[in-house]
């Protein structure tokens, strides 16, 4: 039987409740995060944070998959949200570039993940940042608020991303921007992939064709659209090899089919009409 939405989103929510739990190495271990299901080496963030202004271990539970806040072109006052804000490692680099006059929002809807992050932020003595509880298809932020919003590797767990993407342009001021980093694809990944709860949950069975992510971008309104950064993802046999038989597994091999990870940025027209209302955004 084919998955629901309400059943995807319940499958995501403990999933992330389990990983909340563990410590980065155990999440890096495999794309399936509270499933130690490789034996192989595989980190789907193979990006540095460790360097960057900001950072802060205890945040890190390695789930990402780009460094949008790299790209963001946050400036010092703004207000940033961060999308899908796990334990809060990219709302405190956000934190640093905004500085102290301005504020960073985390909207998060596994409690455990808030739990961890407003501890982290307590801990580290941040009084502008917060997490809010909440889906990102309906975010808890009025309308024209956000300068910037950033997003790691959380749209594609997501099934309804149209909805995500006008929430975007709701909440983001005119002429305001965002940088996403998400996982695409190129080609047709094996159905067996495709349905798989596991790899839902892990990083790969939602993400959808980088042109039609693209496009869905276009369609709401947003322009000065542009691929930041693209890199491809390296799926292991092992993990793979649970999901596809030898034939199917050589075949994905040869297809030339790919996984990717992207960022995008994309800007809200400054002349936009004012919302007050959710989905008067089109």
């Amino acid at each position: 039987m084919e998955n629901t939405e309400k059943d995807l989103k319940e499958l995501v929510r403990n999933k992330y409740s389990e990983i909340a739990l563990q410590d980065k190495e155990d999440n890096q271990a495999s794309c399936c995060g509270a499933t130690g299901c490789s034996t192989e080496v595989y980190n789907i963030m193979s990006d540095d944070y460790t360097n960057l202004e900001g950072y802060n271990a205890d945040a890190d539970l390695g789930l990402g998959c780009g460094l949008p806040t790299q790209f963001a072109k946050i400036k010092k006052g703004d207000v940033v949200i961060d999308l899908g804000s796990g334990a809060g490692n990219d709302a405190f680099i956000a934190r640093a570039e905004t500085g102290e006059t301005g504020k960073v929002i985390g909207v998060d809807f596994t409690e455990a993940m808030i739990n961890k992050a407003r501890a982290n932020a307590e801990k580290l003595g941040f009084n502008n940042v917060e997490f809010r509880y909440g889906d990102i298809e309906h975010m808890p932020v009025t309308a024209n608020v956000a300068d910037v919003i950033v997003s790691n590797c959380v749209l594609n767990l997501v099934p309804n991303k149209d909805a995500v993407i006008k929430e975007i342009y709701r909440v983001l001021k005119p002429g305001g921007h965002f940088s996403i980093s998400d996982v695409v694809l190129i080609g047709e990944l094996p159905d067996a992939l495709k349905e798989s709860a596991e790899m839902y949950a892990g990083c790969v069975s939602g993400a959808i064709q980088k042109q039609a992510y693209i496009e869905l971008i276009k369609a709401n309104g947003f322009v000065d659209i542009s691929v930041q950064k693209e890199k491809s993802i390296t799926i292991p046999n092992d993990i793979l090899a649970q999901h596809l038989s030898g034939d199917e597994l050589a075949g994905y091999k040869d297809n030339g089919a790919g996984i990717f990870s992207i960022t995008v940025y994309a800007e809200k027209p400054k002349d936009t009409d004012a919302c007050c209302e959710p989905g008067c955004c089109n």
